[in-house]
């Protein structure tokens, strides 16, 4: 029986995996795969390290409607090719670690209650990675689970790309900018040091670009700065999610229009971005099918947003 090490990455929409074959020092990857389109339409698709289809399943949306639902089918759909290996750790991709959660953590009793407690900075991510850690656990008993941080490629920021221009003590309440997707752009920083240490020596825009999306400017390997903020609202638009909005539109809707923290948190992030926008629907493909002019409209909204980001 071989070693390995299973990653599961549960974003807004789907959840990816990875299981790892341990060769001594170093990982092989032996199987990987997502379940895209949770709640909407749901499509697992596993393939081994040579690209085969291990698993190939689709759904109606109702059948797989949360993150929960979603890992028991990938369980259920990898299973078969997981026999045989020896799972030694879970790692977890979340979303939020705050102010002090930086570093690789296992989790722990004390380490899921700072976990729940960030919950409100990342409504739509926080409750979902920590539904996988709670799965996972229960698949995987007495397994070693491991999370790392979307917000830690972004701490060594400097104070003014984090802070906002509010009373010092907001800034200690953590109310600051935080950054997300830090993984993504760890991951990509470290690739680009390899294939062209020069290049990624000086100063870089990445692009992270999908259903949640975001832009980091990178300098010498360093996140230097982000378009995300304090909640992984702010920035581009996305697939469901607006991106930067004038705050006084907000107090607006609020004291003229009648809505709650509760009207506003479900329009910002299950019913802006380019679904709101378009109308019809938060996948890319959908809209570049579309004759609704709406579609186009959401497209050229979301390419502009990108091209002002990179630019500044």
């Amino acid at each position: 029986m071989s070693d390995a090490i299973l990653v599961l990455n549960a974003g807004s929409s789907s959840i990816k995996f990875e299981l790892f074959k341990v060769v001594g020092e170093h990982a092989e990857t032996r199987l990987d795969g997502q379940m895209e389109g949770i709640g909407a339409s749901p499509h697992l698709i596993a393939r081994d390290a040579r690209r085969h289809v291990l698993a190939d399943h689709r759904w109606p949306g109702p059948d797989v409607a949360d993150h929960v639902t979603a890992l028991v089918r990938i369980m259920e759909g990898i299973g078969p090719s997981i026999e045989g290996r020896n799972i030694i750790a879970v790692g977890h991709r979340v979303v939020h670690g705050g102010p002090d959660l930086a570093d690789p953590m296992l989790i722990d009793d004390a380490a899921m209650v700072k976990l729940r407690a960030l919950m409100p900075l990342a409504p739509l991510h926080q409750p979902h990675n920590i539904a996988g850690i709670e799965a996972a656990t229960r698949r995987f008993p007495g397994v070693p689970q491991i999370a790392c941080f979307d917000t830690a490629f972004h701490r060594a920021h400097a104070w003014e790309a984090d802070t906002f221009a509010l009373p010092p003590d907001f800034y200690a309440r953590g109310i600051r900018r935080y950054g997300f997707h830090g993984l993504s752009y760890e991951y990509i920083s470290h690739l680009l040091a390899e294939e062209d240490p020069a290049l990624a020596a000086g100063r870089v825009v990445v692009a992270h670009l999908g259903n949640g999306s975001s832009l980091c400017g990178i300098h010498n390997g360093r996140s230097i700065d982000s378009t995300m903020g304090f909640t992984a609202l702010d920035g581009v638009p996305m697939g469901t999610r607006c991106g930067q909005i004038d705050p006084g539109v907000l107090l607006h809707l609020m004291l003229t229009e009648g809505m709650d923290a509760a009207d506003l948190t479900g329009l910002l992030y299950g019913n802006a971005g380019i679904k709101g926008m378009s109308g019809i629907s938060q996948d890319v493909r959908d809209l570049e099918k579309s004759t609704d002019p709406h579609a186009a409209q959401a497209l050229s909204y979301y390419a502009w947003r990108v091209r002002r980001e990179i630019g500044a």
